[in-house]
C-alpha cells in the first residue's frame, strides 16, 4: 500500500511502515504541511497492529533542514496587534513540532531513521528522536542555533544530545556549530552507523525488518529502561530491572524464546 500525503510519504510493506519526507526540492524544511504529514503517518502506524517496525528518511539531497527559514523571513514583519513571530513559531511548536517527537518516543514500534543527507537544526531532534539511526556518507549534521541564529537547539536535541555523546560534544556541537560528517558521527556515538549512500535504503530496511521480529512492546521497554536509568541511583535501577523482569518472565514471548532456544530456532514473538 502507498499513497501519497503531499508533503509526506506512507507506505507499508510486510510490516514495515516507511515515512518518507517529499519536500526534497527544498531540502525538507519543516513546513506545516510536513509537520502534518508526519504526525497523520504516525497515527496511521499506531492505528494499524499489524505495523512492527518504521523507517523514517527523505528524498532529495537533504534529509531535513530545520525551520522553514524562507516562511520565517516573510513573516518578518508583523502588523500591529498580530502575535509576534516568537509566539506564531511557539504555537506551531506546541501544535506540532513537540508533539512529532513525543509521538515518535512513544510509538509501540521500533523506530530506524535513515538519514539520506544533511540534517541541519531542527532535523537533528527529527533524527535522534528514532531507536536507530543510520546515515549515508554523504550526509551531515549541523547544529547553526547559537552561532547563526542567536537561538536555543529544539525538537529534544538538548534532550537528546548530551545523552548520545556526553556533555562536553554537545556544548561543543552547539556552541561551535561545526558540521559533524556521517562518518564522524558514527564514531562519536551520535548515531548506529554510516553507511554507503547506495546502501542507505537497504541497510535501513534490513535493521527494521530485525526489529520487526523483536517482542511487542520491545522498543518502549527499552526507551523507559535506559530514560530510568539516567534519572535514578543505582539500588532503584536495580529494583526497577527486577520489578520488569518479574513480568516479562511470566509473558508470552518469553515462553516462546524458551520454545524457540529449545528447538535450536529463531523465536516467533507474538504481534501487538
Amino acid at each position: 500500500m502507498k499513497m501519497n500525503e503531499s508533503a509526506v510519504l506512507f507506505e507499508v510493506s510486510s510490516g514495515i511502515a516507511t515515512l518518507t519526507l517529499n519536500q526534497g526540492t527544498r531540502m525538507n524544511p519543516l513546513t506545516a504541511a510536513l509537520q502534518q504529514g508526519l504526525l497523520d503517518g504516525l497515527q496511521r502506524v499506531v492505528a494499524d497492529a499489524s505495523i512492527r517496525a518504521l523507517v523514517l528518511t527523505a528524498v532529495g539531497k537533504g534529509f531535513c533542514t530545520g525551520a522553514d527559514l524562507a516562511m520565517l523571513a516573510q513573516n518578518g514583519s508583523i502588523e500591529p496587534g498580530a502575535p509576534s513571530l516568537g509566539e506564531q513559531i511557539h504555537d506551531l511548536m506546541e501544535k506540532t513540532g513537540n508533539p512529532i517527537i513525543e509521538c515518535l518516543r512513544n510509538l509501540p514500534v521500533p523506530v530506524v531513521c535513515a538519514v539520506n543527507g544533511a540534517a541541519v537544526g531542527a532535523g537533528v531532534g527529527l533524527a535522534l528522536a528514532a531507536d536507530v539511526v543510520i546515515a549515508a556518507r554523504s550526509a551531515y549534521f549541523y547544529l547553526p542555533f547559537v552561532p547563526a541564529l542567536g537561538l536555543v537547539p529544539d525538537l529534544g536535541i538538548s534532550w537528546f544530545l548530551p545523552r548520545l555523546v556526553g556533555r562536553a560534544r554537545a556544548s561543543g556541537l552547539t556552541l561551535l556549530g561545526e558540521r559533524v560528517s556521517a562518518e564522524r558521527a558514527a564514531g562519536m556515538g551520535l548515531v548506529w552507523a554510516c553507511v554507503d549512500d547506495e546502501n542507505l535504503m537497504a541497510e535501513g530496511l534490513g535493521i527494521a525488518a530485525r526489529l520487526a521480529a523483536l517482542p511487542a512492546g520491545a522498543a518502549q521497554e527499552i526507551r523507559t529502561l535506559f530514560q530510568a536509568s539516567e534519572q535514578q541511583s543505582l539500588p532503584n535501577q536495580l529494583a526497577y530491572e527486577r520489578t520488569r523482569q518479574r513480568e516479562l518472565i511470566d509473558s508470552e514471548s518469553f515462553a516462546e524464546g524458551l520454545r524457540a532456544l529449545a528447538a535450536k530456532r529463531p523465536p516467533v514473538f507474538p504481534g501487538r
